[in-house]
């Protein structure tokens, strides 16, 4: 399980998605501290400490990243991420709506740790995150 500490980031401009995500976290018992950027720049932007953001110290030890998102795809974020010597090591876990072969390639392609589809009901949502949550066990 991640460290009680460890700090989450999730990159997603759906309010409802957002409110998954955190009950999801909650049902399987994680209380670690949770980061919303609604676009890849605000995300960016806290990452790097740039603009009105803040940077996220320690960076996060998780970014769950959606691909569809404005101003800024999540394909464009993570060529962003892995270009950045500060940044490339992060650990990001792609959770989109996309099951598109192509958008899976293109993740891939930029060293995701996993593409997980969103799923529509909630149960397995949740069953999903605990899936995203034993990977960290077995670091």
């Amino acid at each position: 399980m991640l460290d009680k500490d460890a700090e989450i980031l999730l990159v997603e401009d759906d309010r409802v998605d957002i409110m998954t995500v955190q009950r999801a976290l909650k049902k399987n018992a994680v209380s670690n501290p949770l980061h919303v950027a609604r676009t890849g720049l605000e995300a960016l932007g806290m990452l790097r400490g740039e603009g009105d953001y803040e940077k996220l110290d320690p960076p996060p030890v998780l970014i769950l990243l959606d691909l569809n998102l404005p101003k800024m795809s999540g394909i464009e974020f993570l060529r962003e991420v892995r270009a950045d010597p500060e940044l490339k090591s992060l650990r990001i876990i792609v959770l989109t709506s996309s099951n598109e072969p192509r958008d899976r390639e293109a993740a891939f392609q930029y060293d995701v740790d996993d593409y997980i589809v969103k799923p529509h009901s909630f149960d397995e949502f949740t069953r999903a995150m605990a899936t995203i949550l034993e990977l960290w066990d077995a670091d």
